[in-house]
């Protein structure tokens, strides 16, 4: 169909609506993994101060940590939803949804947007991890690694779970290996509310954080 055009206006329009659905996408999530209405509440109060960009990067954080969120997700139904916020009348709707080109754009947009997922990488039996972007965020010296699944309401970085030397800590994937808790544990397990870390350490238990 001739006529049809993107400008940077209807782009941040529509990326303002499917960030809306995106967010209204894992709170669904959430709900039906039996996250606390607590949990959703602090999320919603935290979305509401972010501007559009914060936002976006907030859910890509998210998915990258609980994958399960897009799988299966129709892209172009979501991308609908917002093309529908954006559109002043239904027949301008209809003929931008059937557009293929104005489809695909905004698919392959949105994708980029939210699809940012990490990697666990190995050089000679040590494990590390890199961004999206392949940039390093936690050296290759450790024997195990596993990230923490979970949502925290003031979006800050979650430790990651280490091994080094027989013994278990909590490092930030910050590129600094920043140590937040020393490797001196027997066993660190995650847990599914706040405090987020139970440390185990010659049969004594702590939670981390502590107040």
């Amino acid at each position: 169909m001739e006529g049809i055009f993107r400008d940077e206006i209807e782009m941040l329009q529509v990326d303002k609506f499917f960030c809306d659905e995106m967010g209204r996408q894992i709170h669904r999530y959430i709900k039906a993994m039996h996250g606390s209405l607590a949990m959703l509440e602090k999320v919603a109060a935290k979305m509401k101060t972010l501007e559009v960009p914060q936002r976006e990067r907030a859910h890509a954080l998210y998915i990258d940590l609980n994958r399960k969120v897009i799988q299966g997700l129709d892209w172009r139904m979501l991308i609908a939803r917002a093309l529908a916020n954006y559109c002043d009348n239904y027949t301008y709707f209809c003929q931008t949804v059937v557009d293929e080109d104005t489809m695909n754009f905004y698919v392959d947009r949105m994708k980029a947007k939210y699809i940012r997922f990490h990697e666990v990488f190995e050089v000679e039996g040590k494990f590390g991890i890199k961004d999206f972007e392949g940039k390093l965020i936690l050296s290759p010296h450790y024997d195990f690694l596993r990230t923490s699944y979970v949502y925290v309401d003031d979006l800050r970085t979650m430790p990651i779970i280490a091994e080094k030397d027989g013994k278990m800590g909590l490092v930030l994937p910050d590129g600094k290996d920043t140590v937040v808790v020393p490797f001196e544990y027997d066993d660190i397990s995650l847990r599914d509310e706040e405090p987020w870390f139970e440390l185990t350490k010659e049969d004594q238990v702590t939670l981390w954080p502590t107040e």
